[in-house]
């Protein structure tokens, strides 16, 4: 699975600034990945082998698994839609709806504390539709960060990467500045 990430340059290496708030001394760049239509197909056929839940529409939280929504809603011939924020909050926007009851596969690119995945299980939740399962690409979290939702976590990898929070990061002690991926940052300075 890996390889992937090495065969497109996706997974980087420096000091870097999670969605999460926590450091990290790598990053894996999903987007590089999924940027190659045949790649990000494999990936979500090999993804749909492994789930052992039935759903019937598959949800990703903007932005980083939008596309990943897309083909896994492909591979399992089913609908596909994404959460996005608005105003700060988790929200379905675009005329996306569910109807109520309809089984619900969140999905996440990287899932490092499940936060995102979280948000968009709330909003599936408030909008009618039934969470029966969580999948992501790549799961750096150590765990099931889902568990006590009894909801099955299926992934195509388990990566351990060191994570801090940024008061005890050794890189910002070090005198390191953390940077984004994909921010202006990142790409100006390039990134890392």
């Amino acid at each position: 699975m890996l390889d992937h990430f090495r065969q497109t340059g996706a997974l980087l290496e420096g000091h870097f600034e999670l969605s999460s708030g926590l450091h990290s001394d790598r990053y894996l760049q999903c987007a590089l990945v999924l940027s190659e239509p045949r790649r990000a197909e494999a990936l979500a056929r090999a993804f749909a082998e492994r789930l052992e839940t039935d759903v019937d529409v598959v949800v990703g939280p903007a932005m980083g698994a939008v596309v990943w929504a897309q083909e896994i809603g492909r591979a399992l011939d089913r609908r596909a839609m994404f959460t996005e924020r608005s105003g700060g909050e988790m929200t379905l926007r675009r005329g996306f709806r569910f109807e109520t009851g309809e089984r619900c596969l969140v999905v996440e690119d990287v899932l490092t504390t499940g936060g995102s995945a979280k948000e968009a299980l709330e909003v599936v939740r408030a909008h009618g539709g039934l969470p029966v399962a969580v999948g992501s690409i790549i799961n750096r979290s150590g765990g099931n960060p889902f568990e006590d939702e009894e909801l099955p976590l299926t992934c195509l990898a388990e990566v351990e990467v060191q994570v801090w929070e940024p008061d005890v990061c050794p890189l910002c002690a070090a005198g390191g500045a953390a940077v984004k991926p994909g921010s202006r940052t990142a790409l100006a300075g390039g990134g890392a």
